[in-house]
């Protein structure tokens, strides 16, 4: 017998609905209201069950708000479980658990607001003696609680250049330190749709005074420009940048253009280094609100506690910023219980109206919000993820207005900004805004930072906390313990204000960040077949879609083409059954929030040679997918694209590495793997969360790697026919380098190998080099959807939904491709991770600018081009050349979200 407060939470008084606070047997006998309840399922830690009978078809509450009815009469202690979390509960192999659902999901019924309703209310009071912390002054507003040299690109066509530059300036005296700004936007040949959010979030970065000086880098024809963020800025009236700042355009060599770009900053560093902090109001906190790795708690301890200090801010002057658009969805009432006025209000609900419209071009409803960490942890569904969220609002702090992604706070009070429920796409839009500290609240743990604003993580439960103590600063789960709130909201205050003054947050000390801005979608209005009016249901099944719109697979049979007797040979590695170029240990994140870990432990892996000499390198592909997007058709892509490279011929050693709490964890990828025919235990399994950190973590990947003991990969002699090589062309081309091309790749196929060529690449769209590969010039379709595993060798046709090179390059690695040979004509490319990318140019004006960063120039007669070029593949195939990309460190990894992906 154990009370019901040892083991259950009722989130408000009038609630018939208990959350477990612990897990919790079938058979369980509780004490509630002098009476004794059985349990008659297990009821898992952040689960909800009945405490006041339900009958069939009535509401379950949480804070007084409907989230599921009934599906039959529940009595005390019935377990509350939905279709969605009994199918993720049953996922992970619990059991004690029903055989059929209790309850439905309440739907989202568009929300009517009643404005006589309304309650315009105050503000809450400001203290008569505000205070203050230790930053530094701006002259174009608020202090800095950091002070930063930012080097920043405009698009992902320069993520990698600033990326390095950054690199090269690490250790040095130059304030809080030198930090790239890398993301995925801007990439492509024509003008996004994300482009406004994309220039209001660069804008903003630029002015956010946590900068001390920023360098802003394009490249030569880019849509997102160092000028269209000038323009943009003119056009909206920001203000100046006051800190020492400059463009840069890279117009030649890489190691060139670093040289030039370091020189620039070089001198900034003594300037940003020889500032120092100053007392200044708190009122020039400005707190981005923010939740990620939510679970049935962070609505009870984490979120509220973040709310309450982020009113003991407004109360001395400062800000604080709540966003997640979709993440209020189903929270309207409790939102609109304390607002400014009508206008807010009506903003506040456009806002949320055009999310769903936005989500609903693509196919998808909010319901497919919540994460399956969300869900196994205790969120079921949207409206209790919504109403969990919305407590970082306190009931007695009015909103004060509501803005666009990346638009300049308007001023101080409680802000809400537009933004999908992606923790780091939503984190870019308030740094663009102008917040200078973020509050994180998590119950999974996550270890989200942003490069030059620091984070504060607040964990909804103390056992969590425990367990990943240095990634966190607030237990937050100490409320549910018995500390009262004031207290804790008395202590973390204190906190945010040393931290604002200088202490070194969890995630600073960690070293983990990343950027992630809102990503670009493909559909801008309603199409038939397609779209979901925003009061509509998920009623389609994916196989329901135009076939071409979500990317479905194709039979992977190759194209009738032209080949050849030549053979070129090549020093090839002897692994298991066949001849690869590379045996790669790969460490391969299954979402966003684990790829910048990843990437540590593999330079780390590398140096310390944690795999012996069983691989020629170690590999980690970070990327933004597999958490915060939506699911269907982009979610198919997305696995698909990561079930190729722990296949891909040249992976000899794999292990993926979960956060912990994505929609994509390390149990839906051993689903896919059985699926594929391929035995998980294979592959190596290990959890940021549930491992226990950073360290933890890292020790167990290293051990792993360590328990094989495989003989080193022998040399043999082989030919290009071992390969499957991806071709591709940029910019112009000459019908002589045209057949070169095709001549290459029909030895490839002639000699038993693959080519793979992109669908919306220059090559395919070139009548002559479809008369020289195909035998005529006539059009040719796709034969693989993007990132699809080959069939059968020989000439592949890779499907592509937009242009963006990185995108591109992983979908080749995805389909097996083991080395890209790319044409390039005005300008250089990114080398990808994976997958070498190895560039050749036979334009004159590229030579002379570019030469540098080429690996060969085509010269000569179509025969002759060929020739270097097929040889050059050898070179790099024996590992006898390191392509200039990949050696400069200009590299990338990016996954499309195809046409119908939408963050979320």
């Amino acid at each position: 017998m154990v009370r019901f407060d040892e083991v259950g939470v009722r989130p408000e008084p009038g609630d018939n609905v208990a959350i477990a606070s612990r897990r919790l047997e079938a058979g369980t006998e509780i004490e509630l209201g002098g009476t004794t309840v059985t349990l008659p399922h297990t009821v898992l830690e952040g689960h909800r069950f009945v405490i006041d009978p339900v009958g069939p078809g009535e509401a379950l509450t949480s804070w007084n708000t409907p989230f599921a009815r009934a599906s039959r009469d529940l009595l005390p202690g019935d377990y509350v479980c939905t279709p969605t979390s009994l199918a993720a509960v049953t996922a992970r192999g619990v059991e004690g658990l029903p055989s059929e659902p209790s309850a439905t999901n309440e739907p989202l019924d568009p929300y009517e607001l009643d404005e006589s309703a309304l309650n315009f209310g105050r503000q809450v009071t400001s203290v008569e003696q505000p205070g203050t912390f230790l930053g530094y002054p701006r002259e174009q507003g608020a202090a800095g609680t950091r002070n930063h040299v930012v080097l920043m690109a405009t698009s992902s066509r320069s993520s990698g250049f600033v990326t390095e530059l950054a690199r090269r300036f690490d250790g040095a005296a130059a304030g809080d330190g030198v930090v790239p700004v890398a993301h995925t936007e801007g990439g492509e040949d024509e003008v996004p749709n994300n482009l406004h959010f994309l220039l209001a979030t660069l804008a903003g970065f630029t002015l956010n005074p946590n900068v001390g000086a920023v360098l802003i880098v394009d490249t030569e024809d880019d849509v997102v420009s160092g000028q269209a963020i000038k323009d943009f800025m003119v056009e909206h009236d920001y203000p100046a940048i006051k800190v020492p700042h400059a463009f840069f355009t890279r117009r030649a060599g890489f190691e060139h253009d670093l040289t030039e770009a370091g020189a620039l900053v070089e001198p900034w560093l003594p300037i940003v280094d020889n500032q120092t902090r100053t007392e200044v109001p708190l009122a020039d906190l400005k707190i981005a609100l923010q939740c990620g790795g939510s679970d049935a708690f962070s609505g009870i301890s984490a979120n509220p506690l973040a709310g309450l200090v982020g009113a003991e801010v407004i109360k001395h002057g400062g800000t604080a910023v709540l966003a997640e658009t979709d993440e209020l969805i189903g929270a309207e009432p409790y939102v609109l219980k304390n607002v400014r006025d009508l206008a807010t209000a009506r903003r506040f609900l456009a806002t949320i109206r055009s999310f769903k419209e936005r989500v609903g071009w693509h196919g998808h409803t909010a319901e497919g919000n919540p994460s399956g960490g969300n869900v196994y942890r205790g969120l079921y569904n949207i409206v209790l993820k919504s109403i969990g969220a919305a407590r970082k609002l306190p009931r007695e702090v009015r909103l004060d207005h509501v803005i666009d992604y990346g638009e300049p706070l308007p001023g101080n009070g409680y802000i809400f900004m537009d933004s999908p429920g992606n923790d780091l796409e939503s984190v870019a839009g308030q740094i663009g805004s102008g917040c200078n500290l973020i509050f994180f609240t998590t119950g999974n743990g996550s270890i989200t930072n942003f490069p030059f604003v620091p984070t504060l993580k607040f964990v909804t439960t103390s056992a969590r906390y425990e367990r990943l103590h240095a990634e966190m600063d607030v237990d937050a789960g100490r409320y549910l313990t018995g500390t009262p709130m004031t207290d804790l909201t008395a202590e973390t205050f204190d906190l945010t204000v040393r931290v604002a003054s200088g202490e070194p947050s969890a995630g600073e000390r960690a070293g983990h960040s990343q950027v992630s801005i809102w990503r670009n979608w493909k559909q801008s209005g309603p199409r038939e077949g397609i779209s979901i009016s925003t009061d509509g249901r998920m009623s389609r099944q994916l196989g329901d879609l135009p076939a071409e719109d979500r990317d479905a697979p194709l039979d992977g049979l190759p194209l009738a083409g032209l080949s050849s007797d030549a053979r070129t040979a090549a020093r090839l590695l002897q692994v298991d059954d066949r001849l690869v170029p590379e045996a790669v240990g790969l460490i391969l994140p299954t979402s966003l929030c684990s790829g910048q870990i990843a990437l540590r432990l593999a330079a780390q892996a590398e140096v310390e040679k944690w795999a012996g000499d069983a691989v020629t390198r170690m590999v980690a592909l970070p990327h933004t997918e597999g958490c915060g997007s939506s699911g269907g058709a982009s979610e198919e892509t997305f696995a698909r694209i990561m079930v190729g490279y722990l296949l891909h011929p040249n992976t000899r050693m794999a292990l993926l590495l979960e956060h912990g709490c994505e929609k994509t964890h390390n149990d839906y990828f051993r689903s896919r793997l059985v699926e594929a025919g391929k035995d998980p235990s294979r592959f190596g399994w290990a959890s940021i969360q549930a491992d226990g950190g950073l360290d933890a973590v890292g020790n167990k990947v290293k051990d792993w790697f360590d328990s094989f003991d495989l003989d080193k990969p022998v040399e043999q002699r082989g030919n290009l026919g071992a390969l499957t090589v991806g071709l591709e062309a940029r910019g112009p081309l000459t019908d002589t380098t045209a057949e070169a091309l095709a001549l290459i790749g029909r030895e490839i196929v002639g000699s038993g190998g693959s080519v793979v060529l992109s669908s919306r690449g220059a090559l395919l769209g070139h009548a002559g080099f479809r008369a020289a590969a195909f035998g005529s010039a006539d059009e040719v379709g796709p034969t693989i959807a993007h990132g699809q595993r080959l069939a059968q060798p020989g000439w592949h046709v890779m499907r592509m939904p937009g242009t963006d090179w990185m995108e591109t390059a992983t979908g080749f690695g995805a389909s097996g491709v083991q080395q890209i040979l790319a044409h390039v004509a005005g300008g250089t490319v990114s080398a990808q991770r994976f997958v070498p990318v190895v560039e050749i140019s036979n334009d004159p004006e590229t030579v002379a600018t570019y030469g540098d960063d080429l690996d060969a120039v085509a010269t000569g007669d179509a025969a002759d081009q060929a020739r270097i070029g097929l040889d050059t593949i050898a070179m790099v195939a024996s590992r006898q050349l390191v392509p200039k990309a990949v050696a400069s460190g200009n590299v990338g990894f990016q996954i499309t979200r195809g046409l119908l992906g939408t963050s979320m």
